[in-house]
């Protein structure tokens, strides 16, 4: 029997405001199944797929977990791309976005005022516009998407319970801390993605808590405390990429003992 395979591939890792590398945004992929989570702030969106060989004319599932800039700019992108790929018929079927009705209407706003009559028409052919609710279970091909809502306090955001086709579970708790509403959604992961704005040792630098994120430190912390196998960190400053993983692997280890990734853009994790 051939062993289910799913990998993880981190578009972009950083925060809003990061110039030596992308937004965070990611991949996920099955044997069967391709799932875009976010899309980054603009069309290097369309450099990082192209670097990770992610073709857009098989992507046909996106998950916008909320309408903050650094999240949802990639995503005018992505449609004119698979609107192209359309007129070259090299796009098959339909790419549906999963969102809250925020997220959904701005899309329809951009598509309103930025794009031609012709890609407005191959857009409206080509693009499933499905807004989803919190706990609303979603059949994504082989994965099962479970929305929550994150209680932020900026802007309505969902985090996701992910089933894997091999029964492993990803949970994805948003950019901002934790929030105990979400502990039934967020326990026992095979692997938690958790934000970590900087790490605790710069706090008065960053100021991460004034900004409502969290560091690395408090993530391990928490990763503790849900019971997760394997803990990811992303959504980062950028000011020491070079020594990124092994700063933040070992500030959250002091509280969290299971795998910790601190994955640089493009990097591809087994799960």
């Amino acid at each position: 029997m051939t062993k289910l395979q799913t990998t993880l591939t981190m578009l972009g890792t950083g925060h809003a405001l990061v110039t030596e590398c992308f937004n965070t945004c990611f991949f996920i992929h099955s044997d069967k199944s391709q799932l875009l989570i976010d899309t980054g702030g603009g069309n290097y969106l369309l450099h990082q797929l192209k670097a990770a060989n992610i073709d857009v004319a098989g992507i046909h599932h996106l998950f916008i977990t909320h309408a903050h800039t650094d999240h949802l700019l990639g995503a005018p992108w992505l449609l004119r791309a698979v609107s192209g790929q359309v007129k070259k018929g090299r796009y098959e079927g339909k790419l549906n976005i999963y969102s809250h009705a925020k997220v959904l209407r701005l899309l329809h706003v951009f598509i309103d005022e930025l794009f031609s009559k012709k890609d407005k028409a191959v857009m409206a052919q080509c693009l499933n516009f499905i807004e989803v609710q919190p706990e609303q279970e979603l059949a994504i091909e082989q994965f099962r998407l479970t929305p929550f809502d994150i209680l932020s306090t900026k802007e309505l955001q969902y985090g996701f319970r992910l089933e894997l086709p091999d029964n492993k579970i990803l949970v994805c708790l948003g950019d901002e801390p934790f929030n105990e509403h979400c502990r039934n959604d967020a326990m026992n992961a095979d692997l938690l993605l958790s934000e970590a704005y900087c790490l605790k040792a710069e706090a008065d630098k960053f100021k991460p808590y004034e900004k409502n994120h969290s560091t690395a430190f408090d993530a391990g912390v928490m990763a503790a405390g849900l019971k997760a196998k394997a803990l990811l960190l992303y959504h980062t400053e950028d000011s020491d990429l070079a020594h990124r993983a092994g700063r933040y692997s070992a500030e959250a280890a002091e509280n969290f003992k299971g795998q910790i990734f601190v994955p640089r853009d493009l990097d591809t994790i087994t799960l």
